[in-house]
């Protein structure tokens, strides 16, 4: 373990910081300079470089501006909304002299394409909006418009489903765990409500039922990618981002978890590292260093190793 972590010591800032706090059981003291670091060095600074003078990143909100908007199922991420996904899931700190420029500028002059609103309040698709109302909460701006929007559109089943207005249509994986996200964050920043708990509840126990990859009403597995690791993670859903997820919500453990723990366990090489087994194709503003499809991974090794850890230790 030492030895893996000493190697994980040797990443990007936005690895490093979170290692120490989450593997290396470091103190504050040592956690905040290294987090200070995002802001200013490797990935971070890198990605806070390539936003324009107008807020965005790449011309554009949900796609970049090069992109033509006939082909609905493109995938980029080099665009507004998923730099800063990527830049929270960096940790960039929020207070930081370089967080608070780069959000104030998406905050106050940024628009979603679909229906020409801010970016903090929102547009229509579930899973979009999960990622949203997540960055919000992380970057303490107002976005309680992309919350009340994420609770009309929770299914009767309790998940939710970006391809699918009728509230009594199956939700999806995908969907589910982006609105999820983003209402615990949501709620760990804007305080208790009962209409947001039990709405959150409801959506845990989508996912939970099912044991977080296989079907309800089978047990079969719907999309064997779902079980693959994968790291940025996107609007994509597996089970190494629920289980992080579930790592957060219910830190007592959910029996539920067991299977999806135990699949994330075998992952495990001999020399202790994990790989990253789903990239999810698209372009980028730049490579992250040695994070390649089927090699082992810094990200993937610290997300499963905190959940391993987690699970072990209750």
């Amino acid at each position: 373990m030492d030895a893996v972590v000493d190697y994980l010591l040797t990443g990007d800032p936005a690895i490093r910081w979170q290692v120490l706090r989450d593997l290396a059981d470091a103190s504050p003291d040592e956690v905040a300079p290294e987090r200070a670091r995002v802001a200013t060095e490797g990935w971070g600074a890198r990605l806070l470089a390539e936003q324009a003078a107008d807020g965005r990143w790449d011309g554009g909100t949900y796609r970049p501006g090069w992109v033509d908007e006939s082909r609905p199922f493109f995938d980029a991420w080099t665009a507004t909304h998923f730099s800063l996904q990527t830049l929270a899931e960096f940790g960039l700190d929020p207070a930081s002299p370089e967080a608070q420029r780069a959000v104030a500028l998406v905050r106050d002059n940024v628009r979603w394409e679909y229906n020409g609103e801010l970016y903090f309040q929102g547009e229509a698709e579930p899973c979009i909006n999960g990622i949203a109302l997540t960055t919000g909460a992380y970057f303490a701006q107002d976005a309680a418009a992309i919350a009340a929007t994420i609770l009309a559109t929770q299914h009767d089943d309790g998940g939710w489903n970006c391809w699918e207005e009728d509230a009594a249509a199956p939700g999806s994986f995908h969907s589910t765990i982006c609105a999820l996200e983003g209402l615990r964050a949501w709620e760990q920043r804007s305080g208790a409500d009962p209409e947001l708990t039990a709405a959150r509840l409801r959506g845990e126990e989508f996912l939970l039922e099912r044991g977080l990859f296989r079907r309800k009403s089978t047990g079969v597995i719907p999309d064997l990618r779902i079980t693959l690791t994968s790291s940025p993670v996107r609007w994509f859903y597996d089970i190494l981002r629920a289980l992080d997820y579930f790592r957060l919500a219910r830190p007592e453990r959910d029996e539920r978890c067991a299977e999806a723990v135990e699949l994330l366990r075998s992952k495990r090489l001999e020399n202790g590292l994990f790989r990253l087994e789903n990239d999810h194709a698209g372009p980028t503003l730049f490579s992250m260093d040695g994070e390649h499809e089927g090699f082992p991974s810094r990200w993937v090794t610290l997300r499963a190793l905190r959940v391993l850890r987690w699970w072990d230790a209750a």
